[in-house]
């Protein structure tokens, strides 16, 4: 859970104005950064928080549980995105599937060599933050939802099953493919373009190899492993795999750096005049509030 909420409930508990105005601002940050993240523009960003902190106004006194306030934001703020009619020209419309997301032998045997370009060269710096988001943005919403509450915004498999309605066990698959997703994309991006074009492209990839049978069952698991969710049997066996498989070491490794990479992207905020302008009015709202509930 992000820091910012629970700070926020404690200044809520103050009630003298100055604690108000800073918990509203912790709000608004924590809103703006995630539409920011779901949405990818800042208007709806900004329409977002806007919404979703007005309609909190007549609430925000009851909570005094930070997880409670957390997963009434996130729900709120997470349909308002949803319901966004500016679909982002990167998404694709598909489900993603496990299969097309692993690696064929090549790609394996080239992570093994060193010899390709992978996520363990891409650092959080000013000229590749927008390639991070824009493969953000290729993510289908409904996984991209996923790993913006999981693993950009620090919650629990079970505050993002609450807020999305989903089992945990569908949050679980698709933060594994949406992390796959975004390792690759990544990786497709920061591939050198080759000389020889796509032909010989499409030509190498109608021969490639399949993939090695154990290699291909490990891969499902790997989001299990990283987590430490794996039961003690089956992470021996998938580490007893690891200690004979370079190339699995090697793409282990890579979607590791690809979930570090995307949990340290810098946080965006929204414009400070219309930030200051909306708390104004969210502090006369809230201070009617207050006046009905005391009168």
């Amino acid at each position: 859970m992000r820091p910012e909420i629970e700070q926020a409930v404690q200044l809520l508990r103050r009630g003298d104005d100055e604690a108000l105005e800073q918990a509203l601002a912790l709000l608004q940050n924590t809103v703006f950064s995630f539409s920011m993240k779901v949405c990818g523009q800042r208007e709806d960003a900004e329409d977002t928080m806007q919404e979703v902190l007005v309609k909190s106004v007549p609430y925000l006194p009851k909570f005094e549980s930070p997880r409670a306030l957390v997963v009434w934001l996130y729900k709120v703020a997470k349909n308002r995105c949803l319901m966004n009619r500016r679909r982002s020209k990167f998404a694709p419309k598909q489900d993603l599937s496990l299969e097309e997301l692993m690696p064929d032998r090549k790609e394996l045997e080239k992570l093994s060599a060193g010899e390709s370009i992978n996520p363990e060269m891409f650092a959080i710096r000013s000229e590749e933050v927008g390639r991070l988001r824009k493969s953000i943005q290729r993510l289908p919403p409904q996984y991209r939802i996923v790993l913006v509450l999981r693993d950009m915004e620090g919650l629990t498999d079970e505050e993002v099953a609450e807020i999305t309605g989903l089992r945990s066990g569908t949050v679980r698959v698709r933060l594994h493919r949406a992390r796959l997703f975004v390792r690759k994309d990544l990786t497709k991006t920061l591939q050198p373009h080759r000389k020889t074009g796509q032909a010989a492209a499409s030509r190498s990839t109608a021969t490639d190899p399949p993939r090695p049978a154990r290699c291909k069952a490990m891969f499902a698991e790997l989001s299990e492993y990283l987590d430490e969710r794996l039961d003690d049997s089956l992470c021996e066996e998938l580490e007893k795999h690891l200690d004979g498989c370079e190339p699995c070491q090697a793409f282990l490794a890579s979607l590791k750096t690809t979930i570090e990479t995307f949990r340290q992207l810098p946080s965006q905020a929204p414009d400070r005049a219309k930030a200051a302008e909306l708390r104004k009015e969210l502090l006369l709202r809230y201070e009617r509030v207050l006046t009905r509930t005391t009168g």
